[in-house]
């Protein structure tokens, strides 16, 4: 009997670990790259059939107007039309332009003049001495502009070259104020980085250089990236908050089990189509916990509000997971609701430390200048140590300066001498 019961084990921990072995790569996909992720586990299987839900076509059958929020259709139109979205590079970067970093007529022109002069990998290549004479500007003007780019989206993009574009990532970068100067030089001076090995903060400049975009237009290198949602997020006919999966684009999997083959390879042909579709089971389970667990959290948002501020440890601590393994998890994920189509990991604000996000640090900071002394406004400093006082955080100055820029708000010098003009 406990030989019984030990080889039962054994064959449950078997078939566990199959699954996992599967659901792993199942998981880390994205939905319109599900089939390119379950292809080796199918290719070496004769039992198993595969039929994609995923229809190339898909987008031509929905009516434009449908996706604009201005027309009044029912939820379940809108969610229908968002099953599927295309989204080029220059479709995120003009919704970037209308920020706050482009404020006035001439910058909105720089702006979009850097845009449309992109070549292939993101840089910019565009005639500014042309553009300067056309317009009546000098170039310092037009390269102050230009510069903002390190704030917008894909980090690099809008750079000359790659040793700029890896500045633009690096004052985006969480890296420490005493490797800075470092990794400064090292990207002013790529070709012979292996000549500062033996600097100190060596190491860590390196870690950070590896997670930059190169080139920075990495992730559209084709036209388009396409954009199928995992899950659904509306309000039904009672008014209640739905949590939907996009089943209609997870391939279906039919399994053979009547192959007229009677083999013990056929058998374990079997045993590893199962465990497939217990991954395939397994994502859609996790994910859809997922969305159940934001819209808990971000109730809000699907109502009109703000996203509020939420950590991956906050979800990692509810699966039991660490937050690297969520981030994994979450990674090239959409969720369509009726205000658009939005990736999972914007529904999570990056920590500075487990419990405070830099999304409540800066509307901290607007809060702290909307209500500053006029004649003493407050330097980075002092903004500094009433943020590490309120949320009990270490942050180093230049972060502070760092985020001022990403919200467009001067230093407290040139923001005295605007508010004596506006006397």
């Amino acid at each position: 009997m406990g030989a019984l019961r030990q080889t039962q084990a054994v064959e449950t921990k078997h078939k566990l670990s199959n699954t996992l072995r599967n659901w792993l790569p199942i998981l880390h996909s994205s939905l319109s790259d599900l089939g390119e992720a379950m292809a080796p586990f199918v290719e070496a299987n004769p039992v198993i059939e595969v039929k994609s839900g995923y229809e190339e076509d898909f987008e031509k059958k929905i009516p434009r107007k449908v996706i604009s929020r201005s027309v009044s259709n029912s939820r379940t139109q809108q969610i229908e039309a968002l099953t599927i979205q295309h989204k080029t590079l220059y479709d995120v970067l003009d919704e970037q332009l209308s920020s706050s970093l482009f404020p006035t007529p001439i910058s909105q022109e720089i702006a979009q003049f850097v845009v449309a002069n992109l070549d292939e990998n993101g840089y910019y290549e565009g005639n500014t001495l042309d553009f300067c004479q056309q317009h009546a500007i000098d170039e310092k003007s037009f390269e102050k502009v230009r510069q903002r780019f390190a704030y917008v989206e894909p980090l690099g993009i809008g750079a000359k070259d790659l040793a700029e574009s890896f500045l633009f990532q690096l004052d985006n970068s969480e890296i420490s104020d005493a490797a800075y100067p470092l990794a400064v030089t090292i990207i002013n001076d790529l070709q012979n980085i292996h000549n500062y090995s033996k600097e100190n903060y060596f190491n860590e400049v390196m870690h950070i250089l590896s997670t930059f975009k190169n080139p920075p237009n990495l992730e559209y290198q084709e036209d388009s990236a396409q954009i199928v949602p995992d899950l659904m997020i509306y309000f039904n006919d009672e008014n209640q908050i739905e949590v939907q999966l996009n089943d209609a684009y997870y391939p279906a999997i039919t399994i053979d089990t009547d192959y007229g083959v009677k083999h013990d390879f056929i058998k374990e042909k079997i045993k590893e189509a199962k465990s497939l579709v217990d991954a395939l089971e397994m994502r859609k389970a996790t994910l859809y916990k997922v969305g159940l667990m934001i819209v808990e959290y971000q109730y809000e948002f699907f109502t009109g509000g703000q996203i509020m501020p939420l950590t991956l440890k906050m979800l990692a601590d509810e699966f039991g997971h660490n937050p690297s393994t969520i981030s994994r998890a979450i990674a090239n994920k959409y969720i369509a609701c009726d205000r658009g189509v939005l990736a999972m990991k914007d529904f999570f604000t990056t920590a500075i430390d487990e419990d405070v996000s830099n999304a409540a640090i800066k509307d901290f900071v607007v809060s702290l200048i909307k209500n500053e002394n006029r004649e003493k406004p407050l330097s980075d400093m002092k903004l500094l140590e009433m943020i590490q006082e309120k949320f009990k955080v270490k942050m180093v100055r230049r972060t502070i300066a760092k985020y001022r820029k990403q919200l467009n708000i001067a230093g407290s010098s040139e923001r005295k001498k605007l508010y004596k003009l506006g006397h």
